[in-house]
């Protein structure tokens, strides 16, 4: 099979050897619902790669990110349409979007207040809200993350995660949550943490956002990508065997609705 040539390219062929971001789109597709005809928006949105796939869905759709280089990826991937978030504030106009996605930047910003009613501000009443954020775990392996310098300052995160009962809460002036949900278990988190390890000491740059894997990065990283593509059926099977752990997972997603009545912010 020939290698990746293109930043979409390389795009997505990391993220066809990433189970985790694989099930994390699955998750996040699942909760949206139709986007054909639709206005849509994205955010935090893995350096452009959900971008550019959520986009397959149909509908017309902007994405933002906390960084300029986040944006400059996403841009690299999607086009014009991708804009710079600045502290809490998102640059669109009030009620445009049918469906919003939050994927990993709600433990990002500032004022989380702020900017969740900032989320309601450019929700249409009755639009949908996805949000995806870790899930608030005390627990060996986070310790163990925290050990190998995969902390949450490293990463950018201002909170560690949200219990399920704060999302709700947080959300509960402009939405209405309905179910959520919990994924990626302890073996998927165990193979997560030793991949961002090992990219690491390898001296992959990161970004206050957390660690920025673009096409541009991996087409210099040509053997890492070789060697990385024979593993993956192994590291593949390993996360399958989450099935077997009964506890809740590491990440935490739930989807909302806009509130229609005149009297909510």
């Amino acid at each position: 099979m020939a290698e990746p040539a293109t930043p979409r390219e390389w795009a997505v062929a990391l993220f066809r050897r990433s189970a985790l971001k694989q099930r994390k789109l699955a998750e996040v597709t699942s909760r949206l619902g139709p986007t054909e005809g639709r206005r849509c928006l994205d955010l935090g949105s893995d350096n452009g790669v959900v971008s550019l796939l959520l986009r397959e869905g149909g509908g017309q759709w902007s994405s933002g990110d906390l960084t300029e280089e986040a944006v400059d990826s996403i841009r690299s991937l999607v086009g014009e349409e991708a804009h710079l978030v600045r502290g809490d504030r998102l640059p669109f106009a009030n009620a445009v979007f049918d469906r919003v996605v939050v994927v990993d930047m709600l433990e990002h910003v500032p004022d989380e207040e702020a900017f969740v009613a900032e989320l309601a501000r450019v929700t249409k009443p009755g639009g949908r809200l996805v949000v995806n954020t870790p899930h608030l775990k005390r627990t060996a392996l986070r310790r163990l993350r925290h050990a190998l310098g995969q902390t949450d300052e490293k990463h950018g995160h201002l909170r560690p995660g949200y219990a399920p009962a704060r999302l709700r809460e947080l959300l509960g002036p402009g939405f209405e949550m309905g179910p959520y949900r919990t994924y990626s278990r302890f073996f998927s988190e165990l193979v997560d943490t030793f991949v961002n390890w090992g990219v690491e000491s390898l001296g992959k740059r990161s970004s206050a956002k957390g660690m920025v894997v673009t096409g541009s990065d991996l087409a210099r990283h040509r053997r890492t990508f070789r060697l990385w593509s024979v593993l993956y059926p192994f590291v593949w099977a390993v996360t399958r065997l989450d099935a077997l752990v009964p506890a809740s997972g590491y990440m935490l997603i739930a989807a909302a609705e806009r509130k229609r009545s005149t009297g909510q912010s």
